[in-house]
């Protein structure tokens, strides 16, 4: 890249490659502040900041706050617009969040391109973190949230229900965003569960059941897990091997995990 850096009063044309659509509606701005609700010497990581439309505000609640920005043309507007604010310059995927102090804060209008991964890696986190907002496809936080035996439960479900208690807090429409996304997006809060509520033996062996199962979600579980566990194994833990991948709780993910670990 060459040439001088973009000032702020230069319109920034939305770059396809990073899947940015920027937040610019001023009542879901002020919803989203509130639910956070960040408070001075908080740890607040803003994922994706785009164009500030919540740095500004998180930053005048909370007095300092982290960045992390794929987009250098925006970090470099963000630091000029904003000299309390540390930006981290690249993919939040291969971010070290071990740089960050614990109890961190997370918040973030994240790529759709990115987002499953991103939950998964947030998982792998958790311990570290107090809670996450994040904005979403729509789509993804009703699989976030899904219940048993509902066609939106699965992998993404089990996996992070097991680490968070995950709660749907308000759609937003795509006119909220520029350019407007072809998708409803919604604002979600994720809150660690207590280290003593996370049973399982392998977390490495749960993630195994679980997508083993969700592979074959259509066939019963004699079938989908039977590389994985006997069918008197799965009467013995109380589970019917005719029951589909679906209508398995995560407690009952747990369990298999548990039984079947070598």
């Amino acid at each position: 890249m060459t040439g001088r850096l973009p000032r702020a009063g230069v319109a920034h044309v939305p770059r396809k490659r990073f899947g940015q659509h920027f937040l610019h509606d001023p009542g879901a701005i002020a919803k989203i502040v509130a639910a956070v609700d960040p408070r001075p010497g908080e740890a607040l990581v803003e994922i994706g900041p785009g164009l500030g439309a919540l740095t500004g505000p998180l930053l005048e609640r909370a007095g300092r706050l982290v960045a992390i920005e794929i987009d250098r043309d925006l970090a470099a507007r963000l630091e000029e617009t904003h000299p309390a604010l540390t930006v981290h310059r690249g993919d939040v995927l291969e971010f070290d969040f071990g740089r960050l102090p614990e109890g961190l804060r997370v918040v973030g209008n994240l790529p759709y391109n990115v987002s499953t991964p991103f939950l998964f890696r947030l998982a792998a986190q958790a311990g570290r973190l107090r809670d996450v907002h994040v904005m979403l496809q729509r789509e993804v936080v009703d699989r976030m949230v899904a219940r048993p035996s509902t066609p939106a439960y699965g992998r993404l479900s089990v996996m992070l229900q097991y680490r968070f208690a995950i709660t749907k807090l308000f759609d937003v429409k795509p006119g909220a965003f520029r350019p407007p996304p072809k998708v409803d997006s919604a604002f979600v809060r994720m809150v660690p569960l207590r280290a003593e509520a996370l049973d399982v033996r392998d977390e490495a062996q749960l993630a195994r059941v679980v997508t083993a199962a969700f592979t074959k979600r259509r066939k019963q579980l004699r079938n989908a897990l039977a590389d994985v566990i006997a069918e008197d194994a799965l009467r013995a833990l109380g589970i019917d091997p005719k029951l589909r991948p679906e209508n398995l709780s995560v407690a009952d993910y747990i369990a298999i995990a548990n039984a079947t670990r070598e």
